[in-house]
C-alpha cells in the first residue's frame, strides 16, 4: 500500500534541506506505518482537507495527524546520493544513486534555479548555469541504466517474444520487477511505440531506447522543483522551464525549514502547505529571527503562495501518482472503528482501485472473507468491483465480521 518518493538531484542544490524540511516531524503517529528508516530515509506528509469538517464531527486521528481540519498523512521518502555525469557507468555514487530510486514510484527532481552550481553541483556565478542541462542529464542518467540492464539480457527476451507480443510483456514485467515497474506500465509504453512488438528481434537499439525512455516517463515519473527561487537569476529561469515545458514548482526549501521549526518551537503556527502564518509568542523571537521570519512571510509566501515544499509533495501523489483518501470504519453511524476512535485512518491509494483490493491492503483476511462494504454516506451497500472515489468512508463487512 505503500509509494515512496525520491528525491533527486546534483549537490549543492538544496537537496538535503527540502529532504530536512519535508521529514521534520510534528507529532507521534500511532501506528506507525513504517518499519526501520535508514539515515536518508524519513516521513513526510501529503496534506489534504479531513472529512471531518463535511461530517462537522472532532476526529481522533490515529496513522495521520489532524490538525483544524487538515489531514496530513505520513509518506516515505528517501534523499537519494547525489548525482554526477556517468552515474549509469558506475561513476562517483552512481551505483548507491541507482539503488536508491530503484524502489521510488515517483521523483523529484531538486534544480538549482539561480544557475549557480555547475553541472556537478560546483558553486559558480549566479545565471552561469543553464538548469534545463541538469534535467536533461539526469533524466538521460536514468534512461541508460535502464537500457543497460535491459540490453543486457534482450537476445534472450526478443528471441522467445518473437511472434508474441503478451510473452515480451511478461518477460520485461520479469526482469524489471524489481525496480518498482509495474506491467501496466510497460504494457502502456509499448502502445505508444511505433515499432512492431512481435517481431523484438528485428529492433535496433533505437528502437529499445525509445521504449525505454517512455517507459521511464511512466513509471519513473519526474517532477522539477525550482528551488532556490529566492536567489537572483531564479524567477527567470523559472520561466524558461515552465516555457521548456517541464511542470516545475517554485520552491524554497531554507524558508520551509525555518517555518517548520519555528513551529515546532511554538514560535509561530504554521501547517505545511498554509500560505501564510501566525505568531504566536512573538516575545520569544529575536530581532533577528522577526526579521528573517517577516522576510519569509514577503518574500516568499506572498509571491510565490507558499515555500513550495508541501505543494510539490502533494502534486507527486495526487498529480502525478493519482492517490485517492480513503477512509475505513467499522461502526458506518459513529464513524468510528472498533475502539470507538472517530475517523482514526486514512489511507492513499491508486485511482481505480476496488473497495476489495482495499480490503486486501488493510488485511488479507478481510479480502479473503469479503461480503460487501457500506458507503458512510449513502448508507448503501457496495459491491466488491466498486471502483473507489476519493474522500469514501466506508465500512468493510466481511465474514469474520466488520472491519477496517
Amino acid at each position: 500500500m505503500g509509494y515512496l518518493l525520491g528525491i533527486v538531484g546534483k549537490p549543492n542544490v538544496g537537496k538535503s534541506t527540502y529532504f530536512s524540511a519535508a521529514t521534520l516531524a510534528h507529532a507521534q503517529i500511532a501506528n506507525y506505518p513504517f518499519t526501520t528508516i535508514k539515515p536518508n530515509k524519513g516521513i513526510g506528509y501529503a496534506r489534504i482537507d479531513c472529512v471531518c469538517k463535511e461530517f462537522e464531527i472532532k476526529d481522533q486521528a490515529a496513522n495521520s495527524i489532524c490538525i483544524d481540519g487538515i489531514r496530513l498523512i505520513p509518506v516515505e521518502i528517501i534523499d537519494c546520493a547525489g548525482l554526477v555525469p556517468g552515474a549509469w557507468q558506475g561513476k562517483g555514487l552512481g551505483n548507491q544513486f541507482l539503488d536508491e530510486i530503484r524502489a521510488a514510484d515517483v521523483l523529484i527532481h531538486i534544480v538549482d534555479a539561480s544557475g549557480s552550481t555547475d553541472i556537478e553541483g560546483k558553486i559558480c556565478e549566479p545565471g552561469d548555469h543553464d538548469p534545463i542541462e541538469d534535467i536533461r542529464f539526469l533524466e538521460n542518467e536514468i534512461e541508460m541504466w535502464l537500457f543497460r540492464i535491459i540490453k543486457k539480457h534482450w537476445d534472450k527476451i526478443s528471441r522467445t517474444s518473437e511472434g508474441d507480443e503478451k510473452n515480451l510483456v511478461n518477460e520485461l514485467a520479469n526482469l524489471l520487477s524489481g525496480l518498482s515497474i509495474k506491467k501496466n506500465s510497460i504494457i502502456e509504453a509499448l502502445s505508444k511505440v511505433k515499432i512492431d512488438r512481435n517481431r523484438p528481434k528485428s529492433w535496433a537499439d533505437d528502437d529499445l531506447l525509445e521504449v525505454v525512455r517512455i517507459l521511464r516517463k511512466i513509471s519513473k515519473p519526474i517532477l522539477i522543483v525550482a528551488n532556490k527561487m529566492d536567489a537572483p537569476k531564479a524567477g527567470d529561469n523559472y520561466k524558461r522551464l515552465l516555457s521548456a515545458g517541464y511542470k516545475t514548482i517554485p520552491c524554497c526549501a531554507e524558508a520551509e525549514l525555518a517555518l517548520r521549526r519555528a513551529a515546532k518551537k511554538e514560535f509561530i503556527k504554521y501547517i505545511p502547505g498554509d500560505v501564510d502564518f501566525k505568531l504566536i509568542n512573538p516575545d520569544m523571537l529575536s530581532e533577528d529571527q522577526r526579521k528573517a521570519l517577516m522576510k519569509i512571510k514577503y518574500d516568499i509566501l506572498e509571491k510565490l503562495g507558499s515555500t513550495g515544499v508541501q505543494k510539490s509533495l502533494n502534486f507527486a501523489f495526487f498529480g502525478y501518482l493519482k492517490m485517492l483518501a480513503i477512509y475505513p470504519v467499522v461502526h458506518i453511524d459513529k464513524l468510528a472503528d472498533h475502539k470507538g476512535r472517530i475517523l482514526p485512518d486514512v489511507y492513499l491509494v491508486k485511482d481505480g482501485t476496488t473497495v476489495k483490493e482495499f480490503a486486501h491492503s488493510i488485511h488479507s483476511e478481510l479480502e479473503k472473507g469479503f461480503i460487501y462494504a457500506l458507503d458512510a454516506r449513502k448508507k448503501i451497500r457496495l459491491s466488491e468491483d466498486y471502483i473507489l472515489k476519493n474522500n469514501d468512508v466506508i465500512s468493510i463487512v466481511s465474514a469474520g465480521g466488520r472491519g477496517a
